[in-house]
C-alpha cells in the first residue's frame, strides 16, 4: 500500500515545539511511519525554519534546535519542486504556496490548525484536517 501523502502546515510544527503533550507532537514523532509521508518545498522549509527559530527564541531555547528539526525533516520528507502556480485560491494568499505543494505532491491532506483558511483545497481532492483528525485517520490504516 502506498503511503498517504501529506503537507504539514507550519502552525502544527510550532505547536509541537510549544507543547510535548499534544497531537502535533505525537504526529511529528510519527514522521517515518510507513503509512504516511510528509512533503516539503523550499518555501515551506524556509517558513518552518523561520517560525521555529522565532518560537525557540521566545522560549529562550537554543536556536540550533530549529536547524536540527529542519535537517531531520529533510532526511525523511519528499522534496517537491513547484512547477505550477495556483494563485490566488485560498482566503489567505500567504497559504497558496502550501496548496501548490499539496497539489504537486498529490497530497490527500494538509494538516493544519487553520482548516478554514484552506477551504479551496477540496476542488483539488485535498482535505484540510487538524493533527488529531489525521491521527484518527491513521488508526484506520493497516
Amino acid at each position: 500500500m502506498e503511503p498517504i501523502q501529506v503537507v504539514v502546515d507550519t502552525n502544527v510544527l510550532v505547536a509541537a515545539v510549544r507543547s510535548s503533550n499534544g497531537a502535533s507532537n505525537k504526529l511529528l514523532l510519527g514522521i517515518g511511519d510507513p503509512r504516511w509521508e510528509i512533503n516539503i518545498s523550499t518555501a515551506l522549509l524556509l517558513e518552518y525554519e523561520s517560525a521555529l527559530k522565532r518560537t525557540l527564541k521566545e522560549q529562550g531555547r537554543p536556536l540550533a534546535l530549529a536547524d536540527e528539526a529542519v535537517d531531520g525533516m529533510l532526511s525523511v520528507a519528499r522534496r517537491q519542486n513547484i512547477a505550477v502556480r495556483y494563485r490566488p485560491i485560498l482566503s489567505d494568499p500567504g497559504d497558496d504556496f502550501v496548496l501548490e505543494l499539496a497539489v504537486e505532491a498529490g497530497a490527500a491532506y494538509v494538516i493544519t490548525f487553520n482548516t478554514k483558511d484552506f477551504k479551496g483545497l477540496n476542488r483539488f481532492g485535498i482535505h484540510a484536517v487538524r493533527p488529531s483528525e489525521f491521527l484518527k485517520i491513521l488508526e484506520g490504516c493497516p
